[in-house]
């Protein structure tokens, strides 16, 4: 279960143009191209404000059954979350939050956020889980554009309300997070106009930008699609096999169009700078963000800067937790930095982040239908990323847990290569209504491959 780890000031464009597609050594180390001078960074921002006990409840000592804040100005934020000290601890109970829109006198009505969401985690053991900057923390919730915020956590009570046995008391260390993702890409025409926004260039960017050198220019903001046969060419080309009149073509979809992290605007200096690799990819975990369905296409950058920067800088994980994201216009979005044809260890699929691939649909789909140009571009995604390791995505696959709460660790699970969140942890991601739609992905994701 151990990730292989590169250097991410160690990879050059020459390195990346000379293997397209091979795995990574574990060991390989070179040095990066120099960066031209950095401009001005997106700005970006986290708030991190302390929990108290609420006025109806400060008489019940040091283990508070519901904390939160009142009604209070703030700085600009875009995005909420609430983080715990230990992240072994789970948060039993709700977490309700309202926020003002910007500029304005109007308040939301209270939204509730996804409080299970350890799950969503790098695997128990390993090298992210044990660097001690880990937090326990709900799922993020996009609120838009705001100003002032309250906010409520409510501890459930065990059937007896019995408090000695530990049930109904809240984590300690609880902090509101509100982040701020920076300026918002200028609009960019039609609906399904993916953003595109340019940050400053560092080495780290640079470094990220050079691991898809193979796939598009340095610091492009889009990794272009291409047809089926220049893909199975490139393919083809990749693995070093010489052209033989007749040869079996790869099962792979066409390549889609990517939008690189450059292309979204991320802050490459926030994240650990390695990359992490593990050895293959058997599988597709799909998850649904849980962040709310209230953004626009022309917004995704943002909403991805903002779930970006509460993974690194609020639960203290190393990068973005998913491979890849798509927004309801099915954009598909290069998550985790690494190279979007290499097989990066995410931190999607607590117990299975080994040899898989995460794919996040932005949003929350437990009673709302996905839309079917998200469900597509999951079918087009998985057909090319499964295809660059020969994995049918009509198929089985068995992985080896990393330990959860449905399989002990070092148990060998058969799963589904295209599988839901759910199928290997006990948890409602990817909300029931996109989890539905899997099916439909697997056939289309076979068609794409030419099975």
């Amino acid at each position: 279960m151990r990730g292989f780890l590169a250097s991410s000031i160690g990879v050059t464009c020459a390195a990346a143009l000379a293997l397209p597609l091979a795995l990574p050594s574990s060991g390989a180390r070179a040095t990066t191209p120099a960066a031209p001078p950095a401009a001005e960074g997106i700005p970006g921002s986290t708030q991190s404000l302390p929990l108290a006990p609420l006025a109806s409840d400060r008489s019940s000592g040091p283990d508070e059954r519901e904390q939160g804040l009142t009604r209070r100005d703030v700085r600009p934020f875009a995005l909420v979350g609430v983080v715990w000290d230990d992240p072994a601890d789970e948060l039993r109970g709700t977490v309700q939050v309202r926020t003002r829109a910007s500029g304005t006198t109007t308040w939301s009505g209270w939204q509730s956020v996804e409080t299970h969401n350890h799950e969503h985690a790098a695997d128990p053991e390993t090298l992210e889980r044990g660097t001690g900057k880990v937090r326990g923390s709900t799922a993020p919730l996009w609120v838009g554009n705001s100003d002032g915020v309250e906010i409520r956590v409510r501890a459930e009570y065990d059937r007896h309300g019995d408090q000695a046995s530990g049930r109904g008391l809240l984590p300690e260390g609880l902090r509101l997070e509100l982040v701020d993702p920076g300026d918002e890409p200028p609009p960019r025409g039609g609906q399904t106009e993916a953003p595109s926004l340019t940050p400053a260039v560092t080495v780290e960017s640079a470094a990220a930008s050079a691991v898809n050198a193979d796939l598009a220019p340095m610091d492009a903001a889009a990794i272009p699609e291409l047809t089926k046969q220049q893909t199975e060419d490139e393919l083809l080309a990749g693995r070093g096999a010489p052209e033989v009149a007749g040869q079996a073509r790869p099962y792979i979809g066409p390549r889609p169009r990517i939008i690189t992290r450059k292309g979204w605007g991320a802050d490459e200096r926030i994240r650990e700078k390695e990359f992490a690799y593990t050895q293959t990819v058997k599988a597709a975990f799909v998850h649904h963000s849980a962040s709310g369905n209230n953004y626009r296409c022309s917004q995704a950058g943002s909403v991805l800067r903002s779930i970006y920067r509460y993974h690194v800088k609020s639960s203290g994980w190393r990068d973005f937790g998913y491979n890849f994201a798509i927004d309801k216009c099915g954009n598909i979005y290069e998550g985790r930095a690494g190279g979007v044809a290499k097989p990066v260890l995410g931190a999607h699929t607590l117990g299975f982040n080994a040899n898989s691939t995460g794919i996040a649909v932005l949003g929350t789909y437990s009673s709302v239908n996905p839309p079917k140009a998200a469900v597509n571009a999951i079918a087009r995604l998985a057909a090319w990323k499964l295809g660059l390791h020969g994995a049918d995505p009509s198929g089985t696959t068995s992985l080896q847990s990393g330990g959860g709460n449905l399989y002990k660790k070092g148990t060998n699970v058969k799963l589904r290569v295209i599988s839901g969140h759910r199928d290997g942890y006990a948890t409602e991601c990817p909300g029931k209504q996109l989890y539905a739609k899997l099916g439909t992905a697997r056939s289309s994701a076979a068609r794409y491959q030419g099975r």
